[in-house]
């Protein structure tokens, strides 16, 4: 007979989680240190297991290196659901993963 694990009910995901990929397309939904809301930019790193994070690459208005890294950007990371946003072919790809979860 298998084992059923069953999760402590404080275990679960929060509500405005985000389930992305590397190369995802995003938008920053606030403001952020460096990144006005409304910044697009690309999931470099996703990672985490009940708390689902990303490290985004975003791109600056002026192409500037702003974080002096020598490349021209800004990357945060540990964004979640409240920070960023999926936006075009990524938002579309989200919206078919969540309809087939819930149907």
């Amino acid at each position: 007979m298998p084992t059923v694990w069953k999760a402590h009910k404080l275990a679960k995901p929060p509500a405005n989680d985000l389930e992305l990929w590397k190369g995802a397309d995003v938008e920053a939904k606030v403001d952020l240190p460096g990144v006005p809301a409304g910044t697009k930019g690309r999931v470099i790193l996703a990672n985490g297991f009940n708390w689902l994070r990303y490290r985004v690459a975003f791109d600056v208005a002026d192409g500037a290196d702003v974080d002096g890294d020598g490349v021209a950007g800004l990357e945060l990371s540990d964004l979640d659901g409240r920070h960023i946003t999926p936006v075009g072919r990524t938002a579309r790809r989200v919206a078919r993963r969540a309809a087939k979860r819930a149907g």
